[in-house]
């Protein structure tokens, strides 16, 4: 399981006294990681949390930290900015290989045949076939364009 990977990480650079943004970045994920999993108990989701829901939390914790990263480039604090994507890498360890450009744009016709999609009305549809087939490893914000592009023509 995901969250196991996440705290032997955790323990093992705490041992091997890894460099301070590693194990400061793993202790940021631990602390998502349990934040949810309260909430998710106080749903009645004893089951704690699932691989998606982890993949989902890390997906987030990246794009805060690319945000973050181009506003403090923005106004000229580069070495913030540089804590922010050595962050993005020791998140990224636990997240699968993301698409590229080509894989993306073959993922999004494929859902377009399978669900035969035709025009905007099917978006919703193809997002969420997307969204269950490739969690973690897309750029959904990319493939949602892709996806309209094809869908509008």
């Amino acid at each position: 399981m995901l969250c196991e990977q996440i705290n032997l990480a955790l323990k093992t650079s705490m041992k091997e006294r890894a460099p301070k943004v590693r194990i400061g970045t793993l202790r940021l994920i631990n602390a998502a990681l349990k934040d949810r999993d309260i909430a998710a108990r106080s749903e009645d989701r004893c089951g704690g949390l699932t691989d998606e829901e982890v993949l989902g939390i890390l997906t987030k914790m990246v794009k805060q930290r690319e945000d973050a990263a181009q506003t403090y480039e923005d106004a000229g604090r580069i070495e913030l900015a540089e804590q922010e994507r050595a962050e993005i890498e020791v998140i990224r360890e636990f997240l699968p290989r993301q698409l590229t450009e080509s894989e993306i744009d073959t993922a999004v016709e494929e859902v377009i045949q399978e669900l035969d999609a035709e025009g905007l009305k099917d978006m919703g549809k193809c997002m969420g076939a997307l969204k269950s087939k490739y969690a973690g490893s897309m750029d959904f914000g990319t493939a949602g364009g892709k996806l309209k592009k094809h869908l509008a023509n």
